[in-house]
């Protein structure tokens, strides 16, 4: 999942923990099972999550590097959970391009030290999607139609206006991390599970 959407702090007195509902699929209701962070990388907004339970079917990861300009892609998530359900939706689109994270300014008038600070010391390439992402698609798996292999995870959607107009008006412009980054926070995950 992405950075963004797990808590910084716990507040164990209250008993709080992270969940992770699992849609509801040929009739069966939503499955909610307790997660626990088993890594982390704000800097490409990445979160790995271990879920408790039996094991559930996993995607394999696809080569991020080799991802085009015009590659047909899919990504399924829960978009707007809280109206639609928690029912799996697939989205479709194209890789429109592939650009650093850091979002021009419309004019020199608004750059800062810290954006120009950001560009030279920490842009990375992302897949800019012509797929239209919602709130609640977050983390969603974006994988080749072809072959079903991950190639990134959604994590930010250009919105034009006031935050509501993802959902009255989106833009269509969504953005996610490519999968190398990805491939190696599960790395780092595991050497630390080995020692």
């Amino acid at each position: 999942t992405n950075a963004h959407v797990v808590p910084d702090t716990l507040k164990s007195e209250e008993k709080e923990t992270i969940s992770v509902a699992l849609g509801a699929l040929a009739g069966r209701p939503p499955e909610v099972r307790t997660a626990v962070l088993a890594g982390l990388d704000r800097d490409h907004d990445l979160a790995l999550l271990r879920i408790s339970g039996a094991p559930l079917p996993a995607l394999k990861i696809g080569d991020s590097s080799t991802v085009r300009e015009g590659e047909a892609i899919a990504f399924t998530g829960f978009p707007i959970g809280s109206v639609l359900g928690l029912f799996p939706v697939t989205h479709r689109g194209i890789v429109s391009a592939i650009t650093p994270i850091v979002i021009p300014s419309a004019t020199s008038r608004q750059l800062d030290a810290k954006i120009i600070r950001r560009v030279q010391s920490g842009a990375f390439e992302v897949f800019q999607l012509d797929a239209t992402a919602y709130p609640g698609n977050s983390g969603s798996p974006v994988y080749r139609v072809d072959s079903e292999s991950i190639v990134g995870v959604i994590n930010m959607v250009f919105v034009k206006g006031t935050k509501e107009a993802a959902l009255t008006n989106p833009t269509g412009i969504s953005f996610a991390i490519p999968s190398a980054y990805l491939e190696s926070l599960i790395g780092q995950a595991t050497a630390l599970n080995l020692k």
